[in-house]
C-alpha cells in the first residue's frame, strides 16, 4: 500500500487519541461523516485544503498526518527485510504494518537495531582476537611465564631436599618472572582498555604508519613543487622527526620514509599543477589519466588516492600489497570496510591482480557488509623491485583504488559481490572462503 494512502489511517488515530467523534470531526472541518469514515479507512485520497483542515481540528501539524512518524520505522524494517530475505517478510505490506500496529513496528525494528549493533561489535572483537599480532603475542607471552613459573613452583613443592643454592635460584626465577607476568598483564589490559581510544597507543607499524598518514590526509605539501636540484631528502628527514609522537617504532619509521620517498617520486613525476589539470579533462578515471599523461597506472592512482581536499577528484580509497597478499598501505573510502589485521577477502580484484602482472583490472563491486555499498574499482600488478641479479624475476606490488558508485550508475556492468574477510563475512556460498563466518545461522 502507498505510503500516501496511509494517511487515513493516521487520521483515525489523532483522532482517538484526542477523544474526538468522527461525526465532530467531520462536522468541523465541513464534510460528512460518511467520507471522513471512507478516508479513515484508507479508501479515499486526502490532501491540500482538507487535510489542512482536519490537522487543524486535530491539533497536529498536517506534515504529522501526510508523512507519518512512522517513516523512520519502515526504513530500519525494510533493512531488517534486507538483512534476511529468506524470511519471507512481505514488501508490500511493510507501510500497512508500521501504520496499524505502530508499537509492534519500534519494537521489531529496535530488536533489529540492537542486532546490527552487537554484530558490529561481535566482527570488531573477533577479528581483533583472531588476528591482532600485538594480542596474540601478549597472550603467547602470559602463558609462557605462567607455565614457568607452574614448573617452578611445583618443583619446590615436590623436592624436600634442595640445595640452598638451588632453592635461592628458584625463588629468584618465580619472583623474576612473577614480575615479567605482572607487567605483562598491566599491559595487555591498558591495550585492551585503549583499543576504543583515538590517541592510544598503536600495536604495530603499520598502525602507527596509518596513523601517521591520516594526520596529514595521505597528502604532503612538503614534497610538492620542490625547486629544482633539491632532493628532498632533508624535507623527508624533518617529517619524520616531526612524526615520531605517532611513529614510535623503528619498523614504523622505516615504512614511513619508504612510503614518503615513493611520494616523492610520484610527485616529481606527475606535478600536482598538471595532474590537476588533466584531471578536469579526464575525471578521476586513472586509465584516462595514464594515457593522457603517458605514464604507468599505478602512479596514476596513487596520485589519485593523495591529492588534496578540493583537487576535483572526490573521494578515492586505496589499498596495496605486496606478492604475498599482504596489505601493506590502507587508505580508508567511507562504506568500503576494510580488515584491521589478518587476510582480506580473496575476491578482491586487488588480489586478481596479482595473477595477472601489468593487466589492469575495471570492477564494479559490492561489499557484503551492512552498508552494502557499490563500488568502482580499478586494479594493477606492477615490479617494484629486483632481487640482487638483474635476470631475476621481479617483485611486485599490487594497487586498488576504489570510487564511491550512486545507484544511477547502472552502465558501469554488474556488481561483483565480495566481502571484508571470511572470518566477518555473512556470505553462506563462496569458492574462496578459508574459514567459518560467525554471521552464519547461529550467530
Amino acid at each position: 500500500m502507498p505510503q500516501r494512502q496511509l494517511v487515513g489511517a493516521r487520521i483515525r488515530e489523532r483522532r482517538m487519541i484526542a477523544g474526538l467523534r468522527q461525526s465532530e470531526v467531520a462536522r468541523r472541518a465541513g464534510i460528512s461523516a460518511s467520507y471522513l469514515n471512507l478516508i479513515e479507512h484508507n479508501r479515499r485520497r486526502i490532501g491540500g485544503k482538507l487535510l489542512l483542515d482536519i490537522a487543524q481540528v486535530l491539533g497536529v501539524e498536517p506534515a504529522n498526518l501526510s508523512e507519518g512518524a512512522e517513516a523512520a520505522l519502515i526504513t530500519l524494517l525494510r533493512e531488517a527485510r534486507a538483512a534476511d530475505p529468506m524470511a519471507g517478510a512481505e514488501a508490500e505490506a511493510l507501510e500497512d504494518f508500521a501504520g496499524r500496529f505502530p508499537g509492534w513496528a519500534r519494537l521489531l525494528a529496535g530488536r533489529h537495531r540492537r542486532a546490527v549493533d552487537l554484530e558490529h561489535t561481535v566482527e570488531t572483537l573477533t577479528d581483533r582476537l583472531a588476528h591482532d599480532p600485538h594480542l596474540a603475542a601478549a597472550l603467547h607471552d602470559m602463558l609462557s611465564t605462567v607455565t614457568a613459573i607452574r614448573a617452578t613452583a611445583g618443583i619446590l613443592a615436590d623436592t624436600r631436599e634442595l640445595e640452598p643454592e638451588w632453592r635461592d635460584r628458584f625463588h629468584r626465577n618465580i619472583n623474576e618472572d612473577s614480575a615479567r607476568l605482572a607487567n605483562s598483564s598491566q599491559a595487555l589490559v591498558s591495550y585492551l582498555d585503549a583499543a576504543g581510544e583515538t590517541d592510544a597507543a598503536l600495536s604495530s607499524p603499520q598502525e602507527e604508519l596509518e596513523a601517521f598518514l591520516n594526520a596529514h590526509g595521505y597528502h604532503f605539501d612538503a614534497l610538492e613543487n620542490l625547486p629544482e636540484g633539491a632532493d628532498g631528502t632533508d624535507r623527508i628527514g624533518a617529517m619524520l622527526e616531526e612524526g615520531q609522537e605517532r611513529l614510535h617504532s623503528a619498523s614504523a619509521q622505516a615504512m614511513a620514509r619508504a612510503y614518503l620517498e615513493r611520494y616523492l617520486d610520484d610527485a616529481r613525476r606527475l606535478p600536482l599543477r598538471q595532474f590537476t589539470k588533466a584531471l578536469l579533462r579526464t575525471g578521476p578515471d586513472p586509465a584516462a589519466l595514464s594515457q593522457v599523461l603517458n605514464t604507468d597506472l599505478a602512479a596514476v592512482m596513487r596520485r589519485l588516492a593523495t591529492l588534496p581536499e578540493g583537487a576535483g577528484a572526490g573521494p578515492v580509497g586505496m589499498v596495496s600489497c605486496d606478492a604475498s597478499g599482504t596489505l601493506i598501505l590502507r587508505k580508508p573510502l567511507p562504506g568500503f570496510a576494510l580488515p584491521r589485521f589478518g587476510a582480506a577477502c580473496p575476491l578482491w580484484p586487488l588480489f586478481q591482480a596479482l595473477s595477472r602482472p601489468l593487466s589492469p583490472i575495471r570492477q564494479v563491486v559490492r561489499q557484503s557488509a551492512r552498508e552494502g555499498g557499490v563500488f568502482l574499482t580499478y586494479a594493477v600488478a606492477q615490479p617494484c623491485a629486483r632481487r640482487g641479479d638483474p635476470l631475476s624475476d621481479p617483485l611486485y606490488e599490487a594497487h586498488m583504488m576504489m570510487l564511491p558508485l550512486d545507484g544511477d550508475a547502472q552502465d558501469k556492468g554488474e556488481p561483483l559481490e565480495l566481502g571484508v574477510n571470511c572470518r566477518i563475512c555473512p556470505r553462506e556460498s563462496c569458492a574462496g572462503r578459508r574459514e567459518p563466518s560467525i554471521l552464519t545461522d547461529g550467530f
